[in-house]
């Protein structure tokens, strides 16, 4: 199925946020996942299934500094 993703087309199989954070090898707890234009909860990536015409933001938090 086709989504979007950061603005970019994608075909993935029907699965889960977290199972798309994990094929991608992201840490859950390091990024912030917009779907549909909607801020999704944390709680909630394991329970929400993608769907064929989501649009997807994803943004990665990056530490460092002085």
């Amino acid at each position: 199925m086709e989504i979007i993703v950061n603005g970019e087309p994608c075909t993935i199989e029907p699965m889960s946020v977290l199972h798309y954070l994990h094929c991608l090898e992201l840490d859950p707890l390091r990024v912030a996942v917009e779907l549909n234009l909607d801020i999704l909860p944390k709680a909630q990536y394991e329970s929400t299934r993608l769907n064929a015409g989501d649009k997807l933001e994803i943004v990665h938090f990056v530490g460092g500094g002085e």
